[in-house]
């Protein structure tokens, strides 16, 4: 059973946010389209994304470490959405295992907001109904687009290509190698949902500088000879200011 994902590499995404604005691109951002986005900002927001880019850091000072994290639907392969809804707007796709959402019979009821352990689910308070990332469905079986371009926005647009897609069924494909290669793993499987999208863990860099790699070669304080010499006194910040 084919099952369609995305693998996203932590140690190359640079938190550009190209797969956000690419994703509400794609998805006719604004008053006519899928996304509304009447008040991003302000006292009371009101918009829907359906992917979002969480920044935060690690480690203790001095040794701290960015870390961009993207975040959307994981298509889970036992997705508690899913069973929850009382229309049956939310299903899975048995194609390509995508979880999708119809929009004729969805209610806005929120039960798979509920349900979901990601946060992945909104409510777009306009059209009163449930909304969450597709994998650009739409795009992936355009066969009026080229061959290369059918693929979701973000993937297409990201300029790391921190973002992979395709089958992880198929122990072939790309996602699959990377998974296997580089330890690829899921968000939070002790809930049992069985996320499709994986993640390639940071790799540990240990970066050692040597005494003489402190200070800039050009460093025009260290030029101009008022870096403190052996048996002088450290000069004081008002003494830095007047240089």
């Amino acid at each position: 059973m084919t099952q369609m994902a995305l693998v996203i590499d932590l140690n190359v995404c640079v938190g550009c946010h190209a797969c956000v604005t690419s994703c509400k691109s794609w998805n006719t951002s604004g008053e006519a389209g899928t996304l509304s986005d009447q008040q991003p900002y302000g006292k009371d927001p009101s918009g829907t994304f359906f992917n979002r880019v969480q920044t935060f850091e690690v480690g203790e000072f001095p040794a701290t470490e960015t870390v961009h994290f993207p975040k959307s639907c994981l298509h889970c392969e036992e997705p508690p959405c899913v069973p929850v809804c009382p229309t049956g707007a939310s299903y899975k796709r048995k194609s390509d295992g995508i979880v999708l959402v119809d929009y004729d019979k969805c209610i806005g009821c929120n039960y798979c907001a509920w349900a979901c352990p990601y946060g992945a689910r909104e409510l777009d308070e306009q059209r009163q109904e449930m909304s969450k990332c597709t994998l650009c469905a739409d795009r992936i079986e355009n066969q009026s687009l080229p061959e290369a371009d059918r693929q979701p926005a973000c993937v297409q647009a990201c300029p790391t290509s921190a973002r992979l897609f395709g089958d992880i069924h198929d122990p072939q494909s790309t996602v699959s190698v990377a998974i296997r290669e580089q330890g690829g793993y899921q968000l939070m499987p002790e809930w049992g949902t069985k996320p499709s999208n994986h993640y390639l863990p940071r790799r540990k860099v240990e970066i050692k500088l040597h005494e003489d790699q402190l200070a800039r070669v050009d460093n025009p304080i260290k030029i101009d000879r008022k870096l403190p010499q052996p048996g002088m006194n450290e000069p004081s910040l008002d003494d830095v200011a007047s240089w």
